[in-house]
């Protein structure tokens, strides 16, 4: 993994290898992240978008995306994060490479607060429409007259 990781650093300047315990990872900048999962998909065979979250970093003032990717069947493994701006936070969808990312980018960006550029129905999942703020994020806060904030 450690010549993939050093390919995609040659490929794409700002990519950070991060020690993984259970996984290699990277760190993508937010504005490569399409470019370098394309890349990942396409010419490193890592055909499985397996799970995507967010972390909220409140102290940090981030917002950091993970994804699973796994190559099957060779059942290669691959952790790839992003940092987004936790006032704004917004990345490209993954939706045009990996069609089942739509359903648990709405879950994130529902109750994370995560925009998903180029979504195709970016819209609550598990949230009524009209429910205010993202119950996973740090500074949520329940009120306790409405039952929500």
């Amino acid at each position: 993994m450690n010549g993939l990781i050093e390919e995609l650093q040659r490929l794409f300047p700002g990519i950070q290898g991060e020690e993984g315990g259970d996984m290699p990872a990277l760190v993508v900048p937010a504005d490569q992240l399409l470019a370098v999962m394309k890349e990942l998909k396409e010419r490193h065979d890592f055909n499985f978008l397996a799970d995507l979250t967010a972390v909220d970093f409140r102290d940090e003032k981030r917002i950091e995306m993970v994804y699973h990717l796994l190559a099957v069947p060779e059942a290669r493994e691959l952790r790839v994060k992003v940092n987004l701006n936790r006032q704004h936070p917004e990345v490209s969808s993954l939706t045009a490479i990996w069609p089942a990312a739509d359903v648990q980018e709405r879950e994130v960006y529902d109750l994370m607060g995560v925009i998903f550029q180029g979504h195709p129905n970016l819209k609550r999942i598990l949230c009524p429409d009209d429910f205010t703020g993202h119950p996973l994020r740090k500074d949520f806060q329940l009120n306790a007259e409405e039952g929500r904030e």
